[in-house]
């Protein structure tokens, strides 16, 4: 009897495109940055957050563009921080804009890294991992939110260990006592942001990504 063979997976242009895009980045702000043991520090996170995501999907993980949209802003923004250190990245328009005294180019990438609670719970609506609306909610908040202390404490642990300027510059601070507190705010509102992102706009691309999941 003839095996059928399984159907070839779809190509998705999309991350295929954002994937391209950052290679891009990553090479041409690789060459001369403001401090190379900085630029290290910053990239490696980022290069094996990529990684993952790609090995998620080659393993048939995929999420909706929107999705892939919201999580390439970080690794975007994280890669200009290191190659300029995230206190030094010309900023000048946006903190003029609102005002601010100090450059708030950091906050910004700190706000996109709540983005991926929209990755988090479109995964877990579609494989109905969590039945509880309330908790499929809180669940990815809560997972930005142990990520943002985490990480906290690992720029606290490097500053330490590397000391000197690149510790200063990979803490980036700034001379605000409650830098840390703030950037985990930041992170949180952008989890909230992108949950209520999903609300509005993601419940069609959960019911088409659950079809996808019984298909397979």
């Amino acid at each position: 009897m003839r095996s059928v063979p399984a159907p070839a997976r779809r190509f998705h242009w999309f991350p295929a495109l954002l994937l391209a895009a950052y290679l891009i980045e990553f090479v041409a702000l690789g060459l001369h940055p403001t401090d190379r043991t900085t630029w290290w520090a910053e990239n490696v996170p980022i290069m094996l957050l990529v990684g993952l995501l790609v090995a998620l999907y080659r393993r048939g993980v995929r999420f909706s563009n929107l999705a892939y949209a919201l999580m390439s802003v970080l690794v975007f923004l994280h890669t200009v921080g290191g190659h300029y250190t995230f206190e030094k990245v010309p900023f000048d328009w946006f903190n003029d804009l609102f005002g601010f005294q100090r450059n708030m180019y950091d906050r910004v990438a700190h706000f996109s890294v709540g983005f991926y609670a929209y990755a988090l719970i479109e995964y877990t609506d579609s494989r109905q991992l969590i039945r509880s609306r309330a908790i499929s909610y809180l669940y990815p908040l809560c997972v930005i939110g142990t990520v943002a202390m985490s990480y906290e404490l690992i720029e606290w642990v490097y500053a330490e260990l590397a000391g000197g300027d690149s510790g200063a510059a990979f803490l980036g601070s700034q001379g605000d006592i409650w830098d840390a507190q703030k950037d985990m705010l930041a992170d949180t509102s952008g989890a909230i942001f992108a949950l209520v992102l999903y609300a509005l706009f993601g419940r069609r691309r959960r019911d088409e990504l659950v079809s996808e999941c019984v298909s397979e």
